[in-house]
């Protein structure tokens, strides 16, 4: 598995962050739906990664700086094909170490609180997140759960 920072051109990329889009707005109140479309990605603050295996795309997810401490993951997605093949795992690894090398000291993260999200939230809590208050311009959310990492 080959880990890139991506610009976002490609058609691949545009596809699985289309289809995150359309499952966030199936299983979300558009209120309390959070993913930013491709546009919003590529803003500066942004960092933005892919996951490959030869030609195949496996994944995404992005780093958000929200203050010169503090990250927050943003677009997380595995590809439906690669399901349980630690590409989440990976993906999250590496926004970890990018986030304590730029000298973060907290890592958020905003999640659902639907059935949907639960391996999400198990991902998370396997790397050392616990639930927290909302942060940033969050408000509370009765389909959001708010995630931080201290690191």
């Amino acid at each position: 598995m080959k880990i890139i920072v991506d610009d976002l051109e490609g058609h691949a990329i545009a596809k699985l962050l289309a289809e995150h889009m359309q499952d966030m707005q199936s299983t979300s109140p558009p209120e309390s739906v959070h993913a930013l479309d491709i546009e919003a990605l590529k803003a500066s603050e942004i960092t933005f990664w892919s996951a490959w295996e030869g030609g195949d795309l496996l994944g995404c997810g992005a780093l958000k700086e929200i203050s010169p401490l503090a990250g927050e993951i943003k677009s997380m997605r595995t590809a439906v094909n690669h399901h349980r093949k630690g590409v989440a795992s990976n993906l999250v690894q590496t926004i970890i170490e990018t986030s304590r090398e730029r000298g973060y000291e907290q890592l958020f993260l905003e999640t659902g609180s639907m059935i949907e999200f639960e391996a999400a939230r198990l991902l998370y809590t396997r790397f050392g997140f616990s639930q927290c208050p909302p942060f940033s311009t969050y408000k509370e959310d009765s389909n959001s759960v708010f995630m931080m990492l201290q690191l």
